[in-house]
């Protein structure tokens, strides 16, 4: 990978974190602002989905901002687009996709079954 496709990457990875960065916060402070003394049952049932909702939603984006924080460490180390399974290169259009992408199709297929050693 040439050194400009480094730049390219870490530019979408770092707008991808600041957008995470503030929809956790968003979440957070949202998740505080649902009603704490709801007036009914039906109010009780809303007000919880809605931690809930924003208590996952922010898991979800807690868990990628740290994906992507790992593969800025890859790049600053120059292993960025490399495989962590079997080391080959990355495909460009998975990089484009989820540019945070750990491992290749192959490999990312043998982690979901469970089979991919490490």
């Amino acid at each position: 990978m040439q050194k400009k496709d480094f730049e390219k990457y870490k530019k979408t990875l770092m707008a991808k974190q600041q957008a995470l960065l503030d929809s956790v916060q968003e979440a957070d402070n949202s998740g505080r602002e649902v009603d704490e003394d709801p007036s009914d049952i039906a109010d009780v049932a809303s007000s919880a989905y809605n931690k809930e909702f924003y208590f996952n939603k922010s898991s979800a984006d807690r868990n990628t901002l740290r994906l992507i924080q790992e593969a800025l460490a890859r790049i600053e180390r120059g292993r960025f687009g490399r495989c962590q399974g079997c080391g080959i290169a990355i495909e460009a259009k998975r990089l484009n996709a989820v540019p945070w992408a750990k491992y290749c199709i192959g490999c990312q297929e043998k982690k979901e079954k469970g089979t991919l050693r490490e």
